[in-house]
């Protein structure tokens, strides 16, 4: 009687990935053609370990080279004047008002002598 027996199994213990092996499982799990259930199988890994890989791709932290931050842009909306300012009224320097309105929803009203640095970083806060 001769039976054949296979035994599957995963390597045990920690493996040690080269960046570009890391680099080619993601290719394999987020390329034009990419699965990440058919990378997992096809690597033997689990599915935390390629998302963790994409989110240190994606920072710089797996190759070492960091990303500079982008700046950020938001929509301006520039408003009509009023057509209902008495006719008395007239612009003075140091006088204007600028209103900002983050993607947050947070609204803010400045007037034109707000130091800009200081603005800065109150626009940068609030932006987070």
């Amino acid at each position: 009687m001769s039976a054949r027996i296979e035994i599957v199994g995963r390597v045990s213990g920690r493996r040690r990935w080269t960046v570009e092996q890391k680099l080619a499982i993601l290719r394999d799990a987020f390329g034009p053609e990419g699965s990440v259930r058919a990378a997992i199988e096809r690597h033997e890994v689990g599915s935390g370990a390629i998302y963790t890989r994409r989110r240190q791709a994606m920072s710089g932290a797996l190759t070492g080279v960091t990303v500079p931050s982008q700046p950020s842009f938001t929509e301006v909306q520039i408003a009509a004047p009023a057509a209902t300012l008495p006719a008395r009224a007239v612009a003075q320097p140091g006088r204007g008002r600028i209103r900002i309105e983050l993607q947050s929803g947070v609204r803010l009203t400045v007037d034109a002598s707000v130091d800009v640095d200081t603005l800065s970083r109150v626009i940068g806060v609030l932006a987070r």
